[in-house]
């Protein structure tokens, strides 16, 4: 049944219907989970329909299953290639040159790989001069100065995963988002950063070290975990930023999964996800000096203000402000506090607290040494609340 179903998927690949294909490659995985040109056709569906980080994902699984087929490596590498991860991609080309040592496939990507990373390294070293330059005009301006790198966004030209592949030509690409997936997401995730590193934690309950598999990459991230009802939760993100991918790490705990992204580049994300309307400004190019929010008086003669004035016609006006009701009883307390000594003090805070708000003394001598009940205001009943 697993062969009819890859059979009727590579006709339908060939037909250049490729949802359909992928549709039938899926079915026969499920007969059949341990045939890894299955997987590797499913790769060719995905790169198809620029799905590039489920094409990755099954890429490594038909690696996992057979680390010798040369066509497994070259469907990660070009998936890696048009996520701008090229130093991946340039790894697995090497392992699938190992393995197809007579093809010129794996050489021709191999020197494209170069290429971009030379081009990257450039772009790096003139992003790292004009900021130098503008941290200098930055501190005579009082600004601070934020640096972006230019990113490149390149998709290689279609291949064939039924037929000798032809040299590629990179071109523009359309990355697919997380939601657009068929795996609806179930355990909830959040993120935070800080100015080297990005932490992502998973809200997976009961999940094992062996449930899970995370892979890393320039730019991507890709979470499997294999839940308990047998349906796997899949979460494939192309980041914001791209980091070190020899330094990430995760970490499975009872209730949770935090994953711990290092940052390539000290700059602040704007999401967790890779977005093209961000990463208009990032092509640009231009360095953005930051306007500060914080705008401090003037020392010129003409704007000068005496601020010590200021603040006692402030606290004057405090002072003198009628109150009412509640109001007023909060203020007069206020005072009272501000004005007290160290027991006064303490004992304020032990009456108030222990009685749940419904005493309030001042005689340490008296509340100091025993516990303060709480007394009820006429015509009410005093409650403790389970938290």
């Amino acid at each position: 049944m697993a062969d009819e179903l890859e059979k009727r998927g590579n006709e339908l690949f060939v037909l250049e219907d490729y949802e359909e294909a992928l549709e039938c490659y899926s079915q026969a995985i499920a007969l059949e989970p341990s045939k890894p040109s299955l997987y590797i056709s499913r790769a060719s569906a995905h790169s198809k329909l620029e799905n590039w980080t489920d094409a990755v994902s099954d890429a490594n699984k038909a690696i996992e299953l057979e680390p010798s087929l040369p066509k497994a490596y070259l469907r990660k590498g070009i998936a890696c290639f048009t996520l701008e991860e090229y130093e991946t991609a340039r790894t697995a080309f090497l392992a699938g040159a190992s393995q197809d040592p007579v093809g010129n496939t794996f050489k021709s990507w191999i020197q494209k790989c170069d290429a971009k990373l030379k081009d990257d390294e450039s772009a790096q070293h003139a992003n790292d001069s004009s900021a130098r330059s503008s941290e200098i005009n930055g501190m005579h301006a009082g600004s601070d100065v934020s640096l972006e790198q230019n990113l490149t966004a390149s998709r290689p030209e279609k291949d064939d995963a039924h037929t000798p592949t032809p040299t590629p030509t990179p071109t523009p690409m359309t990355v697919v988002s997380v939601s657009q997936q068929s795996v609806q997401p179930k355990f909830r995730h959040e993120w935070y950063q800080a100015q080297t590193h990005v932490v992502i934690t998973i809200f997976a309950k009961g999940i094992k070290n062996d449930d899970v598999k995370i892979d890393f990459g320039e730019q991507m991230l890709s979470v499997i975990i294999q839940a308990h009802d047998g349906e796997p939760y899949i979460l494939q993100l192309r980041l914001y930023g791209k980091v070190k991918a020899s330094e990430c790490s995760y970490k499975v705990l009872s209730t949770k999964i935090e994953v711990r992204l290092v940052k390539a580049e000290l700059i602040n994300w704007k999401g967790l996800e890779f977005d093209k309307r961000q990463d208009v400004q990032r092509h640009s190019g231009i360095i953005e000096a930051a306007v500060p929010q914080t705008r401090y008086p003037s020392s010129s003669k003409k704007a000068s203000t005496d601020w010590d004035k200021f603040e006692a016609e402030v606290k004057k006006e405090e002072k003198d402000e009628k109150l009412e009701g509640d109001a007023a009883l909060n203020k007069l307390f206020r005072e009272i506090y501000q004005n007290a000594d160290e027991d006064t003090r303490r004992a304020m805070n032990k009456s108030f607290v222990e009685s749940s708000g419904t005493v309030l003394s001042t005689n340490w001598k008296e509340v100091g040494t025993k516990h303060v009940e709480g007394s009820a205001p006429k015509g009410m009943e005093m409650r403790k609340w389970e938290v």
